[in-house]
């Protein structure tokens, strides 16, 4: 079955049918302009299969034109043209802003999987298993997953690698004419900015790469490291504000896993459903993404489940970080974050994974009970691409990286190293909490705009 969203390719032969595209703009609200072009399924067999890329962008709104700077949200999956509409772009409106949805999400050709019903159990099946039962259950679930994506998705879970999303923005770099990339990239997409500058140095113009992921291949520091420092952060934060949740950080924390636990035994009410420990664990996850202003919000959650069996505040924040909608369907992050991970990843055993998820959990007393071993790319039915070199970059442009030292979801040491592994990195730090620097901080974005527009690199170490 040849799935939706393969083409034929645009006329010609080779990888010249597609630098011969035209980009054919047209408004779609909000003041954004969209439009739509080809990519070959395999950059091996240009004259093969095509896939549709879809982009998004705001036009500059002052002069002179600084050119197009391309934008990345992260996921790995996230959409690139409803970042467009959310992108701060003060201060930054000589630019042509575009974003892209990577090949096998959103607008261009999507990875498709289960939905509905199937995805409930998926997103509550209990991840660390007490019995033979469980683990059964788990390793089931995951199998299933992987194979209604690739019976919905087929051939194109092949080929949604970073290494084919970095050709693909060369591609675009080409097709609205820029000689050099200016690009922003937050999360998963400082992985798609660091690979360009690998494999094409020589067109990296400008470049900015927010809340850096792992390039080192260490793994010392894991994400699960990341949040459970978040949620000590945030358990001092409770105490002094004399939540219910303990009068210490120490005692906070028991709370929560104290919560957890109970939850894995007996869930409570979260209003659609249970509130299950896989949820439950979700829905704190999901709001230590933010900084202190968000905080108030878990408080007020944990509290009503910890004191009320009230689960329907933290399963609404999970709903929320599963992309699932009150009608029960899912958003297609949900199928392009583990298909474009695992096809990056080159974890394929189950030991192994089980081994790393254990030393993990050592390293997070409050929530490595909870977290279970990352089962989903060992047990993923397509095998991994093949490996992507050592990211170094040499022979690029000032490059510059930003870090949050609260960060959860990408540990501050990722940016420190980074930017040191980075030959024309220079780190920029954020001392604060949650998520990303740029969109929180009128300083970073001073130092980003300067940069950007007038070419100021921040000295190596500067903090805002």
């Amino acid at each position: 079955m040849r799935p939706a969203g393969f083409l034929s390719p645009p006329p010609g032969q080779g990888l010249q049918r597609y630098l011969g595209q035209r980009v054919r703009w047209s408004d779609c609200g909000k003041g954004l302009r969209c439009a739509a072009v080809l990519a070959p399924l395999d950059y091996a067999d240009p004259d093969g299969e095509a896939i549709t890329l879809g982009l998004a962008k705001r036009p500059a709104s002052a002069g002179p034109s600084a050119g197009s700077l391309f934008i990345n949200p992260g996921g790995p999956g996230g959409s690139g043209t409803k970042y467009v509409d959310y992108f701060e772009v003060k201060g930054l409106e000589r630019f042509d802003v575009v974003g892209w949805d990577p090949r096998g999400t959103g607008q261009s050709t999507p990875v498709k999987c289960a939905n509905g019903a199937a995805m409930d159990v998926y997103t509550s099946v209990d991840v660390t298993p007490d019995d033979k039962a469980e683990e059964k259950a788990l390793t089931q679930a995951q199998l299933d997953f992987g194979r209604g994506c690739l019976e919905r998705s087929g051939a194109l879970l092949e080929h949604i690698s970073t290494t084919e999303t970095v050709r693909d923005l060369d591609l675009l770099r080409h097709l609205v004419g820029d000689e050099k990339l200016s690009y922003f990239g937050s999360s998963y997409g400082t992985k798609i900015g660091a690979l360009y500058a690998e494999l094409y140095p020589a067109t990296v113009g400008r470049m900015v790469l927010d809340g850096a992921v792992n390039i080192t291949g260490k793994k010392d520091v894991s994400q699960l490291d990341g949040f459970e420092r978040a949620l000590g952060n945030f358990a001092t934060w409770c105490a002094e504000q004399r939540c219910k949740l303990g009068s210490s950080k120490t005692e906070v924390e028991r709370t929560i896993g104290d919560l957890l636990q109970r939850l894995d035994e007996k869930p409570i009410n979260g209003g659609r459903a249970k509130l299950t420990q896989q949820l439950g664990l979700t829905g704190v996850l999901a709001v230590l993404y933010e900084n202190e202003e968000g905080w108030k919000y878990l408080r007020q959650g944990l509290e009503l489940a910890a004191f009320e069996n009230d689960g329907r505040y933290l399963l609404y924040f999970a709903d929320q970080y599963n992309d699932r909608s009150t009608n029960g369907t899912y958003g297609q992050l949900q199928f392009s974050f583990p298909a474009i991970r695992c096809l990056d990843s080159q974890d394929v055993s189950v030991s192994e994974a089980e081994k790393e998820g254990a030393e993990e959990a050592k390293r997070a007393p409050t929530l490595g009970p909870f977290a279970g071993a990352d089962l989903v790319c060992p047990l993923w039915p397509v095998a991994p691409f093949p490996k992507e070199p050592t990211i170094r970059g040499a022979g690029a442009a000032p490059i510059v990286v930003i870090g949050t030292t609260g960060d959860p979801a990408t540990p501050y040491e990722y940016a420190e190293r980074m930017a040191k592994q980075l030959r024309s990195g220079h780190l920029l730090t954020l001392k604060g909490e949650g998520h990303l620097g740029y969109g929180q901080s009128a300083c970073i974005q001073r130092y980003v705009q300067a940069y950007l527009l007038d070419g100021d690199v921040p000295a190596d170490g500067t903090r805002c």
